[in-house]
This record gives C-alpha cells, sequence and structure tokens, in this order.
C-alpha cells in the first residue's frame, strides 16, 4: 500500500452534493491517471478479480462529473477487499484535488463488465480550491473512541482511523487492542441501519470494514509499526461481533 495517503485522511470529505466547487473538470489525462493508479493498489485479498470504469452513464445525480464504477469476482471476502482498495484510490483523489462520495445505493447502466459483477461506485469531481475540503476532520460525527476500541493500546491510532467513512455513518468497527495484537470486527445489530435496506446493512458494512482496515493501516505505517495481518472469514452464526483481522504488532 502507498504509504503516503496518511496526510490525507484529515483532508477528505465526503461531498453529498457537488455544489459550488468551480468550473475545474477533470480532463482525459487526468481520467487515465486514475485508471492506471487503481491498478497498482494492493489489494486486501490475493485472487479476486476487480476491475473499474469511470463513466457519467449512472444513476447518481449527486451534480458529479464521473462515476468510478467497482466490479468484482463473487469470491469470499471480496466486499471488503473492494473497500480496501476503493479507499486506497478514495484517498489518492483527495491528492489530487478530486473531490469524491461513496455511492452506496447507485446503479450504472452496466451491472456486468467482463464477467465481473457490480459491487458499488464512487462519485468524483474536480475542485476548484483545496480550502473546500476538510478543515478540521475531528468536528465530523463519529462514535466517540470508547464505543468502538477497547483496550487502552494504540489510542492515537484508534482517534484518527474512526473517522473513516461508512454506509449511512454507521461506523460497523469494533476493535481490541493489546500491546502485541489489535482484532478488528465487525459490529452487526439487527435491524435497519438509516436509508439501508435490511437485507443491504451486512452488504454494505463489510465493505466499510474494508475502508476501515485501510485507514488502520494507515496509521500503523505512520507510527512506524510493524505488523502482521491475519484475515478472518466471518462465520454464519447470529452474533453481533465478527472477527474480521488480526493484526500482530511486531
Amino acid at each position: 500500500m502507498d504509504k503516503k495517503l496518511y496526510s490525507n485522511i484529515f483532508k477528505r470529505k465526503s461531498f453529498h452534493l457537488f455544489r459550488n466547487i468551480g468550473n475545474n473538470h477533470l480532463t482525459i489525462d487526468e481520467l487515465k491517471e486514475i485508471e492506471d493508479y487503481f491498478y497498482t493498489l494492493t489489494p486486501l485479498e490475493e485472487g479476486i478479480k476487480v476491475k473499474i470504469k469511470i463513466t457519467k452513464d449512472t444513476s447518481c445525480k449527486r451534480g458529479q462529473e464521473y462515476c468510478i464504477v467497482f466490479y468484482s469476482e463473487l469470491k469470499d471476502n471480496y466486499l471488503r477487499n473492494i473497500g480496501y482498495l476503493g479507499e486506497q484510490l478514495d484517498l489518492y483523489l483527495v491528492s489530487k484535488n478530486i473531490g469524491t462520495l461513496w455511492f452506496g445505493i447507485g446503479r450504472p447502466k452496466e451491472e456486468v463488465l467482463d464477467g465481473l459483477q457490480f459491487v458499488i461506485m464512487i462519485a468524483i469531481a474536480k475542485v476548484d480550491d483545496e480550502t473546500k475540503f476538510r478543515k478540521d476532520m475531528f468536528k465530523s460525527k463519529r462514535k466517540e473512541l470508547a464505543d468502538i476500541w477497547r483496550g487502552d493500546y494504540y489510542q492515537d491510532i484508534g482517534n484518527i482511523c474512526r473517522f473513516a467513512p461508512s454506509a449511512c455513518n454507521s461506523q460497523p468497527w469494533v476493535v481490541e487492542a493489546s500491546q502485541k495484537e489489535i482484532k478488528v470486527y465487525r459490529y452487526k445489530k439487527a435491524g435497519k441501519r438509516g436509508i439501508m435496506p435490511v437485507k443491504m446493512v451486512d452488504f454494505y458494512n463489510s465493505i466499510d470494514i474494508g475502508i476501515f482496515m485501510c485507514f488502520l493501516e494507515q496509521c500503523l505505517y505512520h507510527n512506524g509499526l510493524d505488523f502482521k495481518r491475519k484475515l478472518v472469514k466471518e462465520d454464519n452464526s447470529s452474533q453481533e461481533l465478527f472477527l474480521n483481522a488480526i493484526y500482530e504488532i511486531n
């Protein structure tokens, strides 16, 4: 993973509507750079085929210029893999003054691309002034650290990665941290989350966990911590906490 993305965590924001962003536009060269950069990203899960398409032909109507549409093989853990890849791309776009919005409810014209299934999209538009991005991340509405972080270790890291974006701001993560280990869980509570239909909560929150793990790893890199990551496949039990990853801190 590109370890230079960390500073963009503080700058990024979700452009729920692309208004008052100036008259700059993405060029053909910039669009090509986005595509090229995506295929250099580090996947969370090896061996899952993914593709993107940059298009205007979607149901998203938020004032964006384009949408980056993500497609994937439907293999185990493909959702958190897309979240992990997509958030790397999100932070890269922020570094180029390109505004972004993870847009879960949008649909592209092409539901299948080269045999891969549509998963989710990110709406994008060029922003003319970087001051229109986030000025103070800590004023954003997020759960308190004590609500998601269990243990006295690495709380400074937790206080940054808790600002990862998530569907309907559901923030479906719980972390257990000890000196030598960080465990990441997906929190699942029955029922609707915001505008998400009940049947889609697991879908979007699994993507969210991949996004969170991207933030977490950027924070670990920034703090000079070496780690070994072990991914865990979720089971189908009715429990509320699903272990997703164990980070062994060296």
